[in-house]
């Protein structure tokens, strides 16, 4: 169950916020700034490419590389060359994480290494096995770890994580709003500098002033009903989240909400992009997950019985290419089921800058719905 009265009590989100999740969130803007001049000082302005490469290759554990990965290859437009490798291993564990180049690998190809650990040992191999076939390498990862040595010795690029002093309490989850941003804005200076993104410093100075105007919307000061983090996190209280989005730069944002609701807060939760969405739910709407569902939930004893589940449709959008757009549709499909949907849009902003406000929003609602439901 949510604790609604919590929301609205800034000493108890402090005080239930063992993981410093909401001081993450607020300080996603100051992150970005120290990354991008954490990259600045490791050289990557002073980098002379010879060329794109033909592939980027991302390793790194959990949903904190997917989540780049994904980012990335977004940014990248069609035809993006940027590809994840997925690890395998027995646990997710950093001694138990396997990484492998794909045979074709090569002198062409560079590879990005992105962790808030740096000590999984098979991201140190996969270094020395890039070094090896040619590839160029750049790593972000906390200073003084094992895998900061490994890029040293493979003559790679390696540029230290923005931390705080609160990262070092526990294992990062990778959902956190620090982490991203800290892994997150030294590959995109290094792919701007190699022509695959648009994101000159100009642009990251935007994206952490338009992170920094999130954070006074939805701090934890701001009440719920002039606050759309923790609006959005009371309307997702006892819901199956079915996150619609449209727009190029809102699918990841919705895919990295999703996993942040499953992470930080222990809810399942649903991501598809329009129009498609609306084929591949349109089932699970008219099914018993529906608000009309369950017309007996009007005598449910309401202290005794949990509330029954239904789902809670969240619209992100960002500008839809050519005027062209299915929100309409999908809020009908959504309203004739009885499904109430929450909708959230950026202000006007270049690419970087629009993605920056729906993750920020969504991170924020994120850590709410774990804080107040005690996850």
């Amino acid at each position: 169950m949510l604790d609604e009265s919590l929301l609205d009590t800034p000493e108890g989100l402090a005080e239930a916020d063992r993981r410093g999740l909401l001081r993450g969130a607020a300080e996603a803007g100051a992150r970005v700034r120290t990354a991008a001049r954490h990259a600045i000082e490791a050289g990557v302005q002073e980098l002379k490419p010879d060329g794109r490469p033909r592939a980027v290759l991302i390793a790194g554990p959990g949903v904190a590389a997917t989540h780049a990965a994904d980012l990335l290859g977004s940014l990248a437009g069609p035809g993006s060359p940027v590809i994840r490798l997925a690890p395998s291993g027995v646990a997710p564990a950093a001694g138990a994480l396997r990484w492998e180049l794909p045979g074709w690998a090569g002198s062409v190809d560079l590879l990005l290494i992105a962790t808030p650990d740096g000590t999984e040992p098979s991201l140190s191999l996969l270094a020395d096995q890039a070094y090896r076939r040619g590839c160029s390498v750049a790593a972000v990862a906390p200073a003084g770890t094992p895998l900061a040595e490994a890029v040293a010795g493979a003559h790679g690029m390696f540029v230290p994580m923005a931390t705080a002093p609160y990262d070092q309490g526990e294992p990062l989850a990778g959902s956190s709003p620090g982490v991203l941003w800290a892994l997150l804005t030294p590959l995109l200076v290094l792919l701007d500098r190699i022509g695959l993104v648009t994101a000159p410093p100009e642009d990251l100075e935007k994206v952490a002033d338009r992170l920094d105007r999130v954070a006074e919307r939805c701090g934890p000061a701001i009440v719920t009903y002039s606050n759309p983090a923790k609006t959005l996190a009371s309307d997702l209280a006892d819901a199956l989240p079915v996150v619609w989005t449209e727009g190029v730069t809102a699918g990841p944002a919705g895919r990295r909400f999703a996993a942040a609701l499953a992470e930080l807060a222990g809810r399942p939760a649903l991501a598809a992009e329009l129009p498609e969405a609306l084929a591949a739910h349109h089932a699970l709407l008219a099914g018993p997950l529906a608000a009309s569902a369950d017309p007996d939930d009007f005598f449910r004893d309401r202290v005794e019985e949990a509330p029954a589940l239904h789902a809670h449709v969240v619209l992100l959008r960002d500008r839809p290419l050519g005027g062209l757009t299915a929100a309409p549709a999908a809020r009908e499909l959504a309203l004739g089921h009885d499904t109430p949907v929450s909708e959230l849009e950026p202000e006007e902003g270049d690419e970087l800058e629009t993605l920056a406000e729906l993750i920020a929003v969504t991170d924020f609602a994120a850590v709410y719905l774990a804080l107040a439901s005690g996850a």
